[in-house]
């Protein structure tokens, strides 16, 4: 009987052993919080807190208030804080369809470009400004290639899973340019919209395509910032991001959208009124000019 104890005891000993030896099982990845190792639990569809904190030994009251009680939904990603120090030599892993990992610096995360992709389309999955990319990773232009490692430092961003774009079904109007000065620009503005997405953009956003002729202000008579990129829109929502292309010289700037304005003298038949930063990164040669415009507007139901 005393064997049969002894034996019970030492195999309870080694199995306790193993499994304080394993690290935690890592969803997608981990970061570095303060040294301190953080998991990245990608939700399936029956966890909830609980079932996570059974799963990595942490107590669920201490990821929901590490998480500020978020509402969980399958394929969201949430951080599960632990006391294990974090290792520099803990193999990276990655999330598809692009490539994820998280450096030795806090917060700090790395990011591949897919195919098509967009600086606008990656500020917005990450939930930070396409200034703060641009920024981070000194990019010499607004353009990307596949495959190329972008460094995302922010503690607030958050990896949400890429949606397809949606089907935009297009209405065009032919317009018949004339001479003004030395450009040539529109008559009128011709303006794209959409009418039906397919399928419905889950984030409550339409994207937008417009193009017509731009102005811009030498000074800051309309209240602008001349130094800054922005502009004023006739329906846009105040904080919207515009992508901006001047076909002419195929320079592509953002800017940001700080209120509307009324027709004038010099804004007549014009869609947008930038500064005067915003239309030398577009290569503006005349006071007047053609631009193509995209941007996230927010679904309305019809």
């Amino acid at each position: 009987m005393t064997l049969k104890i002894f034996l019970l005891a030492s195999i309870l000993t080694f199995s306790s052993a193993c499994l304080m030896a394993s690290p935690l099982l890592d969803s997608v990845g981990i970061e570095n919080q303060d040294g301190k190792k953080v998991i990245l639990h990608k939700l399936e569809p029956k966890d909830n807190y609980y079932s996570i904190g059974r799963r990595y030994n942490i107590k669920p009251n201490v990821i929901i208030q590490y998480n500020t009680n978020a509402s969980l939904r399958v394929g969201q990603i949430i951080k599960v804080p632990t006391e294990q120090s974090f290792v520099s030599a803990t193999p990276q892993t990655t999330v598809t369809p692009s490539t994820t990992s998280t450096s030795n610096t806090a917060s700090v995360t790395e990011y591949k470009v897919s195919a098509g992709e967009t600086l606008y389309a990656i500020s917005r999955r990450f939930n930070i400004k396409v200034e703060d990319i641009i920024s981070q990773n000194n990019l010499k232009s607004n353009n990307l290639t596949p495959g190329q490692i972008l460094k995302i430092s922010s503690a607030a961003a958050t990896v949400a899973p890429p949606t397809p774009p949606p089907v935009i079904v297009q209405q065009t109007t032919t317009v018949t340019p004339a001479k003004r000065d030395s450009a040539t620009v529109a008559q009128a503005d011709s303006t794209l919209t959409v009418d039906r997405r397919l399928p419905a953009n889950r984030y409550g956003l339409t994207e937008r395509n417009e193009k017509g002729v731009a102005t811009y202000m030498d000074d800051a008579g309309m209240g602008l910032d001349p130094n800054k990129k922005l502009v004023l829109h006739r329906t846009a929502p105040i904080g919207t991001v515009l992508k901006i292309t001047n076909p002419m010289t195929n320079r592509t700037t953002f800017a940001k959208v700080v209120g509307s304005f009324t027709e004038n003298a010099s804004t007549k038949d014009v869609v947008i009124v930038l500064t005067k930063s915003a239309a030398d990164a577009l290569g503006a040669l005349d006071k007047r000019f053609q631009v193509n415009i995209s941007y996230g507007a927010p679904t309305t139901n019809e």
